[in-house]
């Protein structure tokens, strides 16, 4: 079973980039998009993504704080990785302080770093993904 990806990004182009990189990943499939922090916290609750991959900036609530909505309302089933365009050594304590398993630059970001954060964050190869009961949508 695929990794659920949600995108959330203000800036469409980005979102376009995000998704060819998933698209381009095994056992990674794009489920939705948004462009606001509020709408990334009602489509997580809608769509049920295993992954959301978050930008920093975002209009409305931003990403730190729509991380800790999306991981208090899912009880922390979904992993979150924020990106932007931020180094990685001055966002990484910000990516922890809100629950984010990981944070990546926008600039680093391609099927290898997305492949190995989710394996860091799941323990788990994307292609052994397998929800726990309960978790599948339907």
């Amino acid at each position: 079973m695929s990794v659920r990806v949600l995108i959330v990004d203000d800036q469409a182009p980005f979102r376009d980039a995000a998704r060819a990189v998933v698209e381009a990943t095994d056992g990674f499939d794009v489920i939705g998009e948004s462009s606001t922090g509020e709408a990334s916290v009602d489509a997580t609750q809608q769509l049920k993504p295993d992954l959301v991959l978050m930008d920093v900036n975002l209009p409305g609530i931003n990403g730190l704080d729509a991380t800790r909505r999306i991981l208090r309302d899912s009880n922390g089933v979904v992993v979150v990785l924020l990106l932007s365009t931020y180094d990685e050594e001055d966002y990484a304590s910000k990516a922890a302080e809100c629950g984010a398993s990981a944070y990546i630059a926008k600039s680093r970001f391609d099927p290898d770093r997305l492949t190995a954060a989710w394996a860091s964050a799941t323990g788990m190869e994307p292609t052994t993904w397998v929800p726990a009961p309960g978790e599948l949508s339907t």
